[in-house]
């Protein structure tokens, strides 16, 4: 049994990769059939945020088989060079994939330290996992397990007490461009939770109005309402661009919604009055090019990694309790995975000896006859407490190398000294829902713990 994780994030990607990797939510559920429809992939999950795009597999076949078809995979569904994600790309297995998902849940691994979003995101790649029917006994309680296990980092150390988001490090970039935000115009483009976080935030340091444009209007002006704005229409963004002091992009769009000539075009009509932008959209909202333009000042994501930064070292300390939960947990659920590995090399060798066994005693039967049905009920019982006397120490020692880091390669050689084969990739599971989990009922709650 292998866990294998597949992906890049903000650390080990630019900007301008991520966003060409990102899986639409529409189309996430149709993508995730397509990854189990693989060999050897038997289970599948895919998180794809504005920070990260990882693939999460269960499979019984070696990871470099399974690791090389989650990277054709992953080349072949965002039109990229197969050869280019090896520049950014990260490959994890078992012990490892189980410990990086736990923190990436608990927003450990998060470009802001602590923040809450991830943990709704990690939901929400969860639910589209079951709808698509592509996970099960292994990636399910794993992904109940992380999502647990976020849930008391949050709890139980203070990581998230002063809540910080991509939204709250952009709001927070405004007011070093402007240090009195009382008298600022701001323009939100898109009314999701981004956008949402950074209304409020704006709101409680003293804005002074603010707009929101998104495609479906009942949404901007339900937001708008929230927060005393007004809402614009969507396809009239250029007009009011004319009138605002910063503008914060964060839509769905899978292209610029922006464009180079149409801030050309602006700047002329605000008689080159400064303009900010900051681009919180993955893929980006805003042309990268509109930076060029004078008096035009335009910030990504990858340029909040310096507010971030500055908030960082008052959450370290509680970064460091968390991050020793995290290896506990992740370290007891690897050996529950393990243990659940070994259940059908037990039961195999058990069956492979008591059949050479009673194969044996069917050979001496006619050298028996002439004991009594007691004395040969006996002997049954000898050679049947003979075998389970031999079996005790390899067993034990097998039961104990879930906890080694050469465990894989002593279930390995177990296999081979008893002739045990693993079943192939399309063979069934063991029996039993799960690691220490039993069957989900169709309304349990993943929150609960």
């Amino acid at each position: 049994m292998s866990i294998i994780l597949f992906g890049l994030n903000h650390r080990t990607a630019p900007l301008e990769v991520r966003e060409r990797l990102t899986f639409p939510a529409a189309t996430l559920e149709e993508s995730l059939v397509r990854l189990t429809g693989l060999e050897p992939v038997r289970e599948g999950l895919i998180l794809s945020t504005c920070n990260r795009t990882e693939l999460l597999a269960h499979t019984r076949n070696g990871f470099g088989d399974t690791a090389e078809v989650m990277r054709s995979f992953l080349a072949s569904e965002r039109g990229f060079p197969p050869e280019d994600l090896d520049r950014y790309c990260y490959r994890m297995t078992d012990r490892e994939a189980i410990h990086h998902l736990f923190r990436v849940a608990a927003s450990l691994d998060s470009m802001v330290l602590g923040e809450a979003q991830i943990l709704g995101q990690v939901k929400d790649a969860y639910q589209a996992a079951l709808k698509a029917k592509s996970i099960g006994t292994v990636l399910d309680p794993l992904l109940r397990k992380a999502l647990g296990v976020a849930k008391k980092i949050r709890t139980e150390t203070g990581i998230a007490r002063h809540p910080v988001s991509i939204s709250y490090a952009a709001v927070t970039l405004a007011r070093t461009i402007f240090e009195d935000l009382s008298g600022r115009k701001i323009l939100l483009i898109g009314a999701g939770k981004m956008s949402e976080l950074a209304s409020r935030h704006l709101v409680e340091r003293g804005i002074g109005s603010v707009l929101v444009a998104n495609r479906s209007l009942p949404r901007a002006v339900e937001l708008a309402q929230k927060f005393g704005g007004e809402a614009v229409q969507f396809d009239r963004i250029l007009e009011h661009l004319e009138q605002v002091d910063i503008v914060i992009s964060s839509t769905a769009a899978p292209y610029p919604i922006i464009k180079y000539e149409d801030v050309v075009r602006l700047i002329r009509a605000r008689r080159n009055r400064p303009i900010f932008f900051i681009d919180i959209a993955v893929p980006r909202d805003i042309e990268p090019r509109v930076n060029t333009i004078d008096n035009v000042f335009l910030y990504d994501l990858d340029d909040l990694m310096g507010v971030v930064a500055s908030s960082r070292a008052e959450r370290e300390g509680a970064a460091r309790v968390a991050e020793e939960i995290v290896r506990k947990e992740a370290e007891a659920f690897h050996a529950l995975v393990r243990a659940l590995d070994l259940s059908p090399v037990i039961v195999g060798v058990r069956q492979r000896l008591d059949t050479i066994r009673a194969g044996e005693m069917e050979r001496f039967r006619s050298r028996l006859s002439g004991l009594t049905d007691e004395q040969q009920r006996a002997v049954e019982e000898m050679t049947g407490s003979l075998l389970n006397k031999i079996l005790h120490h390899p067993i034990r020692a097998l039961k104990e190398s879930v906890h080694h880091k050469d465990g894989t390669d002593r279930v390995r050689f177990f296999r081979e000294v008893f002739g045990i084969h693993e079943p192939p990739a399309g063979g069934d599971e063991p029996a039993g829902s799960a690691p220490g989990t039993p069957g989900r009922g169709e309304n349990d709650d993943p929150d609960r713990s």
